[in-house]
Protein backbone atom coordinates (compact mmCIF):
# COMPACT_ATOMS: atom_id res chain seq x y z
CA UNK A 1 0.00 0.00 0.00
CA UNK A 2 1.22 3.31 -0.83
CA UNK A 3 0.94 6.01 1.16
CA UNK A 4 1.05 10.00 -0.14
CA UNK A 5 1.73 12.72 2.75
CA UNK A 6 -0.84 15.39 3.51
CA UNK A 7 0.78 18.38 1.71
CA UNK A 8 -0.69 21.69 2.03
CA UNK A 9 0.66 24.67 0.90
CA UNK A 10 4.23 23.07 0.54
CA UNK A 11 3.82 21.70 4.01
CA UNK A 12 4.10 18.39 5.34
CA UNK A 13 0.87 18.74 7.12
CA UNK A 14 0.98 14.84 9.42
CA UNK A 15 4.68 15.93 10.10
CA UNK A 16 3.55 19.03 11.47
CA UNK A 17 1.12 17.33 13.55
CA UNK A 18 3.73 15.04 14.80
CA UNK A 19 5.80 17.40 15.90
CA UNK A 20 2.93 19.47 17.79
CA UNK A 21 1.97 16.28 19.81
CA UNK A 22 5.62 15.71 20.69
CA UNK A 23 6.60 19.07 22.06
CA UNK A 24 3.08 19.22 24.03
CA UNK A 25 4.23 15.53 25.20
CA UNK A 26 8.18 17.33 26.25
CA UNK A 27 8.45 20.80 26.32
CA UNK A 28 11.70 21.21 26.48
CA UNK A 29 11.98 19.65 22.76
CA UNK A 30 10.47 23.24 22.02
CA UNK A 31 13.70 24.93 22.99
CA UNK A 32 15.78 26.13 20.94
CA UNK A 33 19.24 28.46 20.29
CA UNK A 34 20.09 30.14 16.85
CA UNK A 35 23.11 31.30 16.14
CA UNK A 36 25.61 33.17 13.84
CA UNK A 37 29.12 34.36 14.08
CA UNK A 38 29.56 38.25 12.13
CA UNK A 39 33.00 39.16 11.29
CA UNK A 40 34.31 42.71 10.06
CA UNK A 41 35.37 43.41 6.94
CA UNK A 42 35.97 47.29 6.45
CA UNK A 43 33.39 50.14 6.87
CA UNK A 44 30.08 49.06 7.75
CA UNK A 45 30.89 45.72 5.44
CA UNK A 46 30.30 42.76 7.55
CA UNK A 47 29.92 38.47 6.92
CA UNK A 48 27.95 36.81 9.25
CA UNK A 49 27.96 32.55 9.18
CA UNK A 50 25.66 30.40 9.95
CA UNK A 51 25.41 26.41 10.88
CA UNK A 52 24.66 24.68 13.79
CA UNK A 53 21.96 25.06 15.82
CA UNK A 54 20.38 23.66 19.35
CA UNK A 55 16.81 21.73 19.32
CA UNK A 56 14.69 19.23 19.85
CA UNK A 57 17.03 18.75 22.61
CA UNK A 58 20.18 18.05 21.06
CA UNK A 59 22.71 19.83 19.07
CA UNK A 60 21.86 20.10 15.10
CA UNK A 61 25.20 19.64 13.13
CA UNK A 62 22.77 18.53 10.15
CA UNK A 63 24.01 21.63 8.02
CA UNK A 64 26.45 20.42 5.37
CA UNK A 65 27.38 24.02 4.40
CA UNK A 66 27.38 27.48 6.14
CA UNK A 67 24.94 29.64 5.27
CA UNK A 68 26.91 33.12 4.89
CA UNK A 69 25.45 36.74 4.60
CA UNK A 70 26.77 40.02 4.13
CA UNK A 71 25.76 43.67 5.00
CA UNK A 72 26.86 47.05 4.16
CA UNK A 73 26.08 50.25 3.14
CA UNK A 74 25.36 52.31 0.29
CA UNK A 75 27.89 54.66 -0.86
CA UNK A 76 25.43 58.25 0.49
CA UNK A 77 26.15 56.11 4.23
CA UNK A 78 30.12 55.92 3.39
CA UNK A 79 29.77 52.09 2.73
CA UNK A 80 31.07 50.27 -0.84
CA UNK A 81 27.27 48.95 -1.29
CA UNK A 82 28.25 45.25 -1.36
CA UNK A 83 25.39 44.25 -0.13
CA UNK A 84 21.45 44.55 1.69
CA UNK A 85 21.94 47.22 5.15
CA UNK A 86 21.12 45.53 8.79
CA UNK A 87 17.90 47.12 8.59
CA UNK A 88 17.13 45.64 4.85
CA UNK A 89 18.52 42.37 6.20
CA UNK A 90 15.59 42.80 9.50
CA UNK A 91 13.28 43.69 6.49
CA UNK A 92 13.91 40.93 5.02
CA UNK A 93 13.61 38.32 8.00
CA UNK A 94 10.06 39.77 9.17
CA UNK A 95 8.57 39.55 6.10
CA UNK A 96 10.25 35.96 5.28
CA UNK A 97 9.13 35.19 9.19
CA UNK A 98 5.37 36.40 8.98
CA UNK A 99 4.85 34.90 5.74
CA UNK A 100 6.24 31.02 7.37
CA UNK A 101 4.45 31.52 9.91
CA UNK A 102 1.34 32.26 7.94
CA UNK A 103 1.54 29.37 5.80
CA UNK A 104 2.72 26.95 7.83
CA UNK A 105 -0.63 28.13 10.85
CA UNK A 106 -2.98 27.80 7.99
CA UNK A 107 -1.41 24.67 6.74
CA UNK A 108 -2.14 23.39 10.41
CA UNK A 109 -5.83 24.83 10.26
CA UNK A 110 -6.57 23.09 6.73
CA UNK A 111 -6.36 26.88 5.18
CA UNK A 112 -5.03 26.65 1.73
CA UNK A 113 -2.70 29.44 0.30
CA UNK A 114 -2.52 29.30 -3.07
CA UNK A 115 0.40 32.42 -3.08
CA UNK A 116 1.59 35.71 -1.18
CA UNK A 117 4.22 38.36 -2.01
CA UNK A 118 4.87 40.97 0.61
CA UNK A 119 6.73 44.35 0.70
CA UNK A 120 7.90 45.87 3.77
CA UNK A 121 9.08 49.45 4.47
CA UNK A 122 10.65 50.71 7.70
CA UNK A 123 11.65 54.69 8.12
CA UNK A 124 14.93 55.27 9.91
CA UNK A 125 16.29 59.48 11.36
CA UNK A 126 20.07 59.27 11.06
CA UNK A 127 19.95 61.58 13.44
CA UNK A 128 19.29 58.98 16.52
CA UNK A 129 22.72 56.79 15.05
CA UNK A 130 24.76 59.73 15.08
CA UNK A 131 24.16 60.99 18.24
CA UNK A 132 22.67 64.32 16.97
CA UNK A 133 19.48 63.88 19.20
CA UNK A 134 19.01 61.51 22.37
CA UNK A 135 15.38 61.90 21.52
CA UNK A 136 15.22 60.23 18.26
CA UNK A 137 15.47 56.04 17.69
CA UNK A 138 18.73 54.67 16.09
CA UNK A 139 16.23 52.25 14.26
CA UNK A 140 13.16 52.42 12.63
CA UNK A 141 10.66 55.06 13.80
CA UNK A 142 7.89 52.12 12.53
CA UNK A 143 7.63 49.31 9.91
CA UNK A 144 4.74 48.80 7.13
CA UNK A 145 3.97 45.05 6.24
CA UNK A 146 1.44 44.54 3.22
CA UNK A 147 0.96 40.92 2.25
CA UNK A 148 -0.80 40.15 -0.79
CA UNK A 149 -2.21 36.76 -0.32
CA UNK A 150 -4.39 34.63 -2.55
CA UNK A 151 -6.36 32.72 -0.33
CA UNK A 152 -10.20 32.08 0.67
CA UNK A 153 -9.34 32.67 4.21
CA UNK A 154 -10.33 36.18 5.92
CA UNK A 155 -8.01 38.51 6.08
CA UNK A 156 -8.45 38.80 9.77
CA UNK A 157 -7.44 34.89 9.80
CA UNK A 158 -4.50 35.14 8.09
CA UNK A 159 -3.29 38.25 9.81
CA UNK A 160 -3.85 36.47 12.88
CA UNK A 161 -1.81 33.32 11.60
CA UNK A 162 1.04 35.70 10.60
CA UNK A 163 1.10 37.08 13.67
CA UNK A 164 2.77 33.83 15.32
CA UNK A 165 6.05 35.01 13.77
CA UNK A 166 8.74 34.58 16.21
CA UNK A 167 10.50 37.71 14.34
CA UNK A 168 7.68 39.50 14.89
CA UNK A 169 7.59 39.36 18.08
CA UNK A 170 10.86 40.05 18.66
CA UNK A 171 10.29 43.30 16.69
CA UNK A 172 6.87 44.18 18.60
CA UNK A 173 8.09 43.26 22.42
CA UNK A 174 11.51 44.15 23.95
CA UNK A 175 13.62 41.45 23.19
CA UNK A 176 16.77 41.04 26.21
CA UNK A 177 19.84 41.90 24.16
CA UNK A 178 23.42 41.80 26.46
CA UNK A 179 26.86 42.82 24.78
CA UNK A 180 30.08 41.48 25.82
CA UNK A 181 33.10 43.07 24.63
CA UNK A 182 36.10 41.02 25.25
CA UNK A 183 39.30 42.15 24.10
Amino acid sequence: MITTANIKNGVNVDQLVETIGAVQENPELAKFEFRSKNNWIEGGHCVSSIKSFYGVGAEDTSRQEIFTMECDHPNVLLGKDQAATPPEVVLHALGSCLTGAMVYHAAANGIEIEGAESSLKGGVDLHGFLGLDAEVRKGFDGIKVRIKVKSDASVEQLENLAKFSPVFDMITNPTPVSIEIVK
